[in-house]
């Protein structure tokens, strides 16, 4: 499969994702859970908790396509998260990776992460950055070229659980949250405070 089979919404590119294979820097991985992101309010997935809702910026331009390249940003100024531009070129849509089981160079992975258990190695979008060697020099990347230093191979497609986003404060019921069932790499579900209750928000 190739870039183009994420030209699609990005609930049904989440699900593509889970069980995919990441490459990179020494490092390949399985990825397990991974959340879906929309966009603007006018576009044809609106979704409060998108970096893309009020509309293309500076930071978040990547998110409006082509299809397959990498969003990286910083979580809380400190954390690199990574998340696969999906949808039409033009149309912002993303799925964030969260979470990865490393299948290949867990010695290398170890070595960036110190001392965590095999399950928590890359278990969450920060660790799971932190263990492969993800960057934001890798912000923007083509995960489909085959020359770059991350690399995405999308897989045959798995049976996935869902429910909702982690920590989101708007559209937090969302069940827009895939994994693999009763995988120990799989973060564990937290509800932001600043949430409404549940039921309260869509």
């Amino acid at each position: 499969m190739s870039a183009q089979s994420l030209a699609v919404d990005p609930v049904s590119a989440a699900r593509l994702l889970v069980g995919a294979v990441l490459t990179c820097r020494g490092t390949s991985a399985v990825v397990v859970e991974v959340e879906a992101y929309g966009g603007p309010i006018d576009g044809p997935w609106p979704d409060a908790a998108s970096h893309s809702f009020r509309g293309r910026g500076g930071r978040n331009a990547i998110m409006f396509g082509p299809p397959g390249h990498m969003y990286a940003y910083r979580s809380h100024g400190i954390h690199v998260c990574a998340n696969v531009v999906c949808g039409d070129e033009g149309v912002a849509a993303a799925v964030l990776l969260r979470a990865a089981v490393v299948t290949d160079g867990a010695d290398v992975a170890h070595a960036r992460r110190g001392r965590v258990t095999t399950a928590a190695l890359a278990r969450g979008p920060g660790n799971l950055c932190s263990a492969l060697g993800i960057t934001m020099d890798d912000n923007g990347i083509d995960l489909f070229d085959g020359h770059g230093p991350v690399g995405l191979k999308l897989a045959a497609t798995r049976s996935v659980v869902s429910g909702p986003r982690v920590g989101v404060s708007h559209a937090a019921d969302r069940p827009w949250r895939f994994w693999l069932a009763e995988c120990p790499e799989v973060s564990a579900y937290r509800r932001s405070p600043r949430a409404p209750a549940p039921g309260e928000s869509d």
